[in-house]
């Protein structure tokens, strides 16, 4: 069993490149998921820490006001991964396990480096698109401010140091066929080596 990240900064079509994978029959594991089912009042850890502030709608956390809060406060960002990150690393170990029987298994991790969870991987993906065109994303998507992607995209570690960081890199400037295409030419490439 192999275990690949495949990680990408915000707006990188990370989430496109794991259903092309899902699409032909990979488990892959979304850590964007794990995390929105992870944030719930029910989060003990995570309840205790955000009570007091103003994150919550119709008795749940809003993961808007939960955005808006650690986007503008990164004091209250590292609080939050420091009950978050641990709890998705136990979600990736039980996804290995439940699939041990796979060749290859995907892990869909956007904050792999800032969470440090490299050793978790056998091979590390990553998405690259151009800075200028994931603004463009976020905002048409998203439906974000400006300066609120940019701060979004800021809150990450820079693509350039991610790069030299992993295996395998996967740029993504083009359409979506391009991209089905350059995954497709990285699946072979994983099946021969």
């Amino acid at each position: 069993m192999k275990k690949f990240a495949v990680c990408g900064n915000i707006a990188s079509g990370k989430t496109t490149v794991q259903k092309f994978l899902e699409s032909k029959n990979y488990k892959v594991l979304d850590t964007d998921s794990v995390a929105h089912e992870l944030l719930t009042v029910k989060n003990s850890k995570l309840y205790e820490k955000f009570k007091n502030y103003d994150v919550f709608f119709d008795g749940e956390f809003s993961r808007e006001k939960m955005g808006q809060l650690i986007f503008s406060d990164s004091v209250l960002r590292i609080e939050l991964e420091k009950v978050m990150h641990p709890q998705i690393r136990e979600k990736i170990s039980e996804f290995f396990v439940e699939n041990s029987n796979e060749d290859f298994l995907f892990v869909g991790i956007p904050l792999l480096f800032e969470a440090n969870m490299q050793d978790l991987f056998d091979k590390i993906i990553f998405i690259y698109t151009d800075d200028e065109l994931r603004l463009q994303r976020l905002i048409k998507r998203n439906n974000y401010t400006k300066e609120h992607a940019i701060a979004r995209i800021d809150s990450q570690i820079n693509q350039d140091e991610k790069v030299r960081l992993s295996d395998y890199i996967i740029y993504n400037n083009g359409d979506i066929s391009d991209l089905e295409k350059s995954v497709e030419s990285l699946l072979k490439r994983l099946k021969q080596e």
